[in-house]
């Protein structure tokens, strides 16, 4: 119980101080949750992250409720999802009840403004971590940037880039591995 508290706890602290969408709690999950607790390691965090960011739904309560579950089980899973999204029920709450006319208020305006650009910063620290564990090779690399292209450049819908890049990892790696094998049968 007093470990189900404690997931509680650090997933409350993370969805307290992400502000900015999915792309910003990752930061957050590794500094408390693989550097702080070691509760899982980064590749874990990628690959949680990457599935809960395809599953309809949001990215933060998703992995939450996958790193919670591989800690402990079901019942990880749901103080984990309950932590992240609690911060966020209780402000909006005492935002909707107490202040009409919120968003209107000046010094509330200069906040967000500055707390976009904090995010933008955050945003773009992430990416920069996701590369270093996701690309690893020229194939790798290749994706990323053909992905990159297309997207901005190009506009190809983002469904259709994950569809073609998760093809292209998989024959690119079933490739590479028939050929390694033909190279050890050669021998």
């Amino acid at each position: 119980m007093k470990n189900l508290f404690l997931y509680y706890r650090t997933w409350f602290k993370i969805g307290l101080f992400t502000f900015g969408g999915g792309y910003v709690i990752l930061p957050m999950i590794n500094k408390e949750i693989v550097q702080k607790h070691g509760w899982v390691d980064n590749e874990e965090v990628i690959d949680y992250y990457a599935i809960g960011q395809s599953l309809p739904g949001i990215i933060a309560v998703n992995t939450a409720n996958f790193i919670g579950y591989k800690v402990a089980g079901v019942p990880g899973a749901i103080v984990s999802s309950l932590g992240v999204i609690s911060p966020s029920i209780i402000l909006i709450t005492i935002i909707a009840t107490l202040l009409t006319g919120f968003q209107d208020l000046p010094i509330v305006r200069h906040a967000l403004n500055g707390i976009q650009i904090a995010v933008c910063m955050l945003m773009t620290t992430t990416i920069i971590q996701l590369m270093k564990g996701s690309v690893k090779d020229i194939a790798g690399a290749s994706i990323c940037i053909s992905a990159f292209v297309l997207a901005y450049f190009m506009g190809v819908s983002v469904i259709i880039l994950v569809i073609s890049a998760a093809a292209a990892g998989i024959t690119i790696r079933t490739l590479a591995t028939r050929k390694s094998r033909k190279a050890e049968s050669a021998k």
